[in-house]
């Protein structure tokens, strides 16, 4: 018996929608990368996109442990001398909390052409209510 390989016409995906309320930074950014990755198919493919959407709404009520609410900071450079821009969690969060949960799942996907693809498949709303009513998603709860 052969080991089936997956084409890339055979891959389905699903929309699947995450309410991030009171939910920790981190654990939701590790359990979405898996699901954008597809490692919970089995028809997994390390070469190849076989991940589902996911949507993730009430993000401004996400939290983080620890300290990290004042010492967590993010880093921009324009490329111009002097062009470092520090931002804080606190700030960003007040600003643009999608970006937060954004940056955080992007860091945990493959540094390539293959990651740039899977981010696409992330849909990131600030408050409850999300535009991806006609796909049909299903309600996903995450283990922690």
């Amino acid at each position: 018996m052969k080991t089936h390989a997956v084409k890339a016409g055979e891959i389905r995906r699903d929309w699947f929608v995450f309410d991030a309320e009171d939910k920790v930074l981190g654990r939701v950014a590790s359990q979405v990368a898996t699901i954008l990755k597809g490692k919970h198919k089995p028809i997994y493919s390390p070469h190849l996109d076989t991940g589902d959407h996911v949507v993730i709404v009430n993000v401004e009520k996400i939290r983080v442990t620890g300290k990290k609410q004042e010492k967590k900071k993010y880093f921009t450079h324009s490329m111009y001398p002097g062009g470092v821009t520090w931002t804080s969690f606190k700030e960003m969060s007040d600003t643009k909390p999608d970006r937060v949960l954004f940056l955080a799942v992007r860091g945990m996907l493959p540094k390539n052409s293959l990651g740039r693809a899977m981010i696409k498949k992330l849909k990131i709303y600030s408050g409850p209510q999300h535009p991806h009513a006609a796909q049909s998603p299903k309600s996903l709860t995450l283990p922690y």
